[in-house]
């Protein structure tokens, strides 16, 4: 992988802290710029920070490597049980051609999967979430928010006064400013938040 190449561990972190950064500053730029683009900018950006200068292949190996990556492993079977009660959508700051692999690989059919390609916005945008709850014809009360990323969709979900479960993998640390949220450590968790009063 080009970041274990061009760096240790630990300058690995700072990268990928420093793209964290660009991510967040181009994201909220206009006109809107496909993720794949997000991701070859912010990472050039990110290893200039550091004084790296990986080749243009390398960037491209980086820009589609969403297209690799899989589910953690609870998640089909957890999507399983809750497709029986609930429509499931995804909502992602990806592109409609780095998301669909993922979404073959968790095997579990979607209801609705909104791209930031199709709404023309990342989140944490209202841009975002407008569009998507527009899409899915529901309003925001109908809905509850399940996602990993504390900046990118509890704050988003706290602002617009979503539902929300925060799936914290990492033991991080929350921002109390963007509660309330239920927190869990994995999907599973979410699941049984969610089906408790119905089972």
């Amino acid at each position: 992988m080009t970041l274990a190449k061009h760096s240790s561990k630990a300058n690995a972190s700072s990268i990928l802290d420093s793209f964290t950064a660009q991510g967040r500053r181009l994201t909220a730029e206009r006109p809107h710029r496909l993720y794949k683009d997000i991701l070859r900018i912010g990472f050039a950006a990110a290893f200039a920070e550091h004084g790296l200068t990986p080749s243009e292949d390398e960037i491209e190996c980086i820009a589609s490597s969403p297209m690799n990556m899989g589910p953690h492993p609870e998640v089909p079977d957890v999507l399983r049980r809750l497709r029986e009660r609930y429509k499931l959508a995804i909502f992602t700051n990806s592109d409609d051609d780095l998301i669909a692999p993922t979404v073959a690989r968790i095997g579990v059919p979607f209801d609705y999967i909104i791209t930031a390609e199709q709404a023309q916005a990342y989140k944490p945008s209202r841009q975002f979430f407008e569009y998507a709850y527009r899409r899915m014809d529901v309003t925001p009360d109908q809905t509850v928010h399940v996602a990993m990323g504390m900046y990118w969709d509890m704050k988003a979900r706290h602002e617009l006064g979503l539902r929300g479960i925060w799936v914290n993998r990492r033991g991080e640390t929350g921002n109390p400013d963007w509660l309330p949220y239920a927190e869990v450590s994995d999907l599973k968790g979410a699941a049984d938040l969610l089906l408790a009063h119905q089972d």
